[in-house]
């Protein structure tokens, strides 16, 4: 089972994403990486990520990950856009929120 990433108390949350990416990153364990990615796309599911996980490229990711031969990777990446609860909202993936509008 993975472990929490170790994050400075301090750094808030774009420290806390930017610890996962580099997990994701670094970590030759599987199970790591599904964890990891999981966390990634529950934060996809908050506006108030939007930005950081931009500033951070977490979509490439996520795109990156949908070739992936691990199926749990596969569905994670899927699973990182929530419909929008509103016609007035965006969410992470769409074109609004890429463009930064």
């Amino acid at each position: 089972m993975a472990q929490k990433p170790k994050v400075d108390p301090h750094v808030g949350r774009l420290g806390y994403l930017q610890a996962l990416v580099t997990e994701f990153q670094e970590t030759q364990s599987q199970d790591a990486k599904e964890q990891v990615l999981a966390n990634l796309a529950n934060f996809a599911y908050d506006p108030s990520n939007y930005e950081y996980l931009r500033q951070l490229q977490v979509l490439d990711l996520f795109l990156d990950s949908l070739s992936e031969e691990n199926e749990a990777l596969v569905e994670f990446a899927i699973a990182s856009h929530p419909p929008p609860p509103h016609p007035k909202h965006s969410s992470f993936l769409s074109m609004e929120s890429l463009r930064g509008t």
